[in-house]
């Protein structure tokens, strides 16, 4: 901003001189004569573009420092991270005014221990110091490290968000590999829904590598990525159970010829156009020759998807499918136990739970599995229609009755049932009363034997000091055996009644829990039948009515193109992303409720070691 001041008076120029100097203004005399004007203008004229070309240059020389600085910012800031996380580390540590030195104390996994040695050494040769690794005894329970790879890494993922195991208690993620995609494939049975599945589990799986796929920010993208090989499991068991279900996009797939006959119903019946006529459903009897000629090679034979009674034949063989899948499923977690037990040193535990939990629900629901498989395989199709029900058979076991109208199933069987309703019942009071006696007998035992108190010094030190370098694994025992103790005090602190309490709390559990667990299974027959009753009716009020639109070539082709597409969309839409979202979280609820919780605690924590491996991604 330029100001032309004009004044007269010598007196008057000095106030305004001292004004401009206050604002650090540039004054520039106007001389009187326009040769001197001109000298001046150009004067300053040439100042001016001397400015500019150095401000130019001032310019370039500072874009050539930022995109160097550009390049370099990168690495810099992973190198400030690291020297942020190793000062992190080192305040952690406790100095010792004796030794001078730093004093750490951290959990290593055995086998990277000659690594960290190794690491210590070449740093401290560089350096000119001495580092050295003890190992001290402690009575902490010790953080779990369970290593994974890309493959275990989302199966491990549902195990720890049930919770972190404790140190050397067993891990149920091998088995969820199996277990998890096969339940979630119960219940979402279908060759076509599960091929498609796969196919975009795989193009992930296929694509892990690229930059791009593992840099995305999307966070929906990324719950898929970090799930991509459980996915991936969840298509292929699908794919197989479809064939079971003999389901492809609800519709029955002839793989092998059908074991019914209708032409030797039809031949042997005298069916005339007269009986065709008044009877629109024709029943095959399989006790005519010829009409049943035996069970389909591999899953349901597709004749039963043209039967009226399709839904009522699917609904029995799903519902006893999934009783036999959740009893055996819920007696491998209790088989599981076993080695925990054993790992810990509780062989007590054998006797006082794990047999009476077996025999408790073996004795009710695993003779409720073997009534079915019984009933499979004695009766006949002649006897089909007399059969026993096996469900007021079991209803009549606890109520020790019997029903006239309802015949046994083999010699002996009210017998078989009181007595073991007897021994499921007898099992109870041994869950309840078992460990809490035991552990106090084990306890005043101990009290008895045990040598005299010893005053707390340099004795206690060197015990400490000089002690085995790991506590035995029995030390990490149950809550029930370490209720309201701690450490060296766990001897002293023994409470019979809070031990008492957790055992009271476990029974109840477990008892009730085998009814209530064993109908959470049925959820598996129920959301494998909406599955199934969606694909039908998306297929019969969708596809179907594009397929019927016309019978020329040239009006189909055009009207099942805005029909498939509607019809595909909502495939994905439902089918899949839905309905495999409600089986997905129903697999999982079975997992961690009837599953895991009767072998899996997960009271640990997890080891965090130090790593760059965060600040490097």
């Amino acid at each position: 901003m330029t100001f032309l001041i004009s004044y007269w008076g010598e007196q008057i120029g000095q106030k305004i001189r001292k004004i401009t100097d206050c604002f650090h203004c540039h004054v520039f005399p106007f001389p009187e004569q326009d040769d001197a004007r001109r000298g001046v203008l150009q004067q300053l004229q040439q100042q001016s573009l001397e400015l500019q070309e150095v401000l130019g240059e001032t310019e370039r020389f500072l874009s050539q420092v930022l995109g160097r600085v550009q390049q370099l910012l990168p690495p810099w800031q992973v190198q400030i991270r690291k020297v942020k996380a190793v000062y992190l580390a080192l305040n952690q540590c406790s100095v010792s005014a004796t030794h001078k030195c730093l004093i750490a104390e951290a959990w290593c996994a055995t086998r990277d221990l000659p690594t960290l040695q190794q690491a210590l050494q070449e740093s401290s040769s560089e350096a000119g110091v001495s580092a050295v690794v003890h190992r001290i005894p402690c009575r902490d329970m010790p953080p779990t490290l369970i290593r994974t790879t890309r493959f275990t890494a989302s199966f491990q993922g549902i195990v720890d968000a049930y919770g972190v195991g404790r140190y050397q208690e067993i891990n149920p993620a091998p088995y969820t590999i199996i277990t998890f995609p096969f339940l979630f494939a119960v219940m979402f049975g279908d060759v076509g829904h599960g091929l498609l599945l796969f196919l975009f589990a795989l193009a992930m799986v296929l694509a892990e590598d690229r930059p791009g796929v593992k840099t995305a920010q999307n966070e929906i993208w990324r719950t898929f990525f970090g799930g991509r090989y459980l996915l991936l499991l969840m298509g292929l068991f699908s794919i197989y159970t479809g064939f079971i279900y003999n389901e492809c996009f609800s519709r029955a797939t002839v793989i092998f010829p059908s074991g019914w006959s209708v032409a030797a119903m039809a031949n042997q019946s005298g069916w005339s156009d007269t009986f065709l006529a008044e009877h629109p459903l024709l029943a095959l009897d399989p006790n005519v020759t010829g009409v049943f000629l035996g069970p389909y090679p591999f899953g349901i034979d597709p004749v039963w998807s043209l039967a009226v009674n399709h839904l009522s034949f699917l609904n029995s063989f799903k519902m006893k499918m999934s009783v036999i899948l959740g009893v055996t499923h819920m007696a491998f977690g209790v088989v599981l136990g076993v080695f925990n037990h054993v790992h810990f040193g509780q062989r007590h535990r054998l006797l006082l739970e794990t047999l009476p939990e077996l025999i408790f629900l073996l004795g009710l629901f695993g003779y409720l599995v073997f009534l079915v498989v019984y009933k499979w395989l004695r009766v006949s199709v002649a006897g089909a229609a007399s059969a026993p029900s096996i469900l007021i058979h079991f209803i009549n076991m606890f109520l020790f009755s019997s029903s006239p109208t309802n015949r046994l199933l083999f010699p002996g069987q009210e017998v078989v049932q009181a007595t073991l309703v007897v021994l499921a019942l007898a099992t109870v009071p041994v869950l309840l009363l078992g460990t809490p006696l035991f552990l106090h007998w084990q306890h005043r035992r101990r009290r008895r034997h045990a040598p005299e108190p010893v005053e707390a010094g340099e004795d206690e030190e060197k015990t400490g000091l000089l002690g085995p370098p790991d506590a035995p694994a029995s030390d990490w025992g149950s809550d029930e055996e370490k209720a309201g103790c701690s450490g060296d005090q766990e001897e002293a602190q023994f409470v019979l009644s809070e031990v008492f309490m957790h055992q009271a709390i476990h029974t109840i559990e477990f008892c009730l829990g085998c009814i209530s667990n064993t109908a959470s299974y049925l959820r598996l027959w129920a959301l494998s039948l909406a599955h199934a009753q969606l694909s039908e009716v998306l297929w019969a009020m969708v596809m179907r009515v594009g397929l019927c639109l016309g019978r020329e070539m040239g009006v189909v082709a055009v009207a099942l193109v805005p029909v498939f597409a509607a019809f595909a969309v909502l495939t994905v839409a439902i089918l899949l992303v839905m309905e495999g979202l409600s089986a997905f979280l129903h697999a999982l609820r079975l997992h961690w409720v009837e599953f895991q919780n009767k072998f899996y605690s997960g009271t640990g924590y997890k080891l965090t070691p130090f790593t760059f491996t965060v600040e490097d991604e």
